[in-house]
């Protein structure tokens, strides 16, 4: 049985989402989001090296299918953070 892939963004949908926020000084747009997790450079690891990225970045990124959703959430704790 083949093992199973996960699509992983490197860097993290979370930096690369943040950094471009961060340029433009204003929340990013729905459109905006889905075009950068579009455009963002992924690999395909298997579920031991996703874990292996995730345990060295010590966080979980968000899932590219609910780019949005969870981008929503990341993105107020990470301002609650920077307070």
């Amino acid at each position: 049985m083949p093992e199973e892939t996960i699509l992983t963004h490197i860097p993290s949908l979370i930096a690369t989402l943040s950094n471009k926020e961060r340029a433009k000084g204003t929340a990013l747009t729905r459109e905006e989001v889905e075009s950068i997790r579009d455009r963002a450079p992924a690999r395909v690891l298997t579920r031991e090296q996703r874990a292996a990225v995730d345990e060295r970045r010590e966080y979980d990124d968000i899932d590219p299918e609910q780019t949005w959703e969870h981008w929503q959430v990341a993105r107020l704790e990470l301002n609650s953070e920077d307070k």
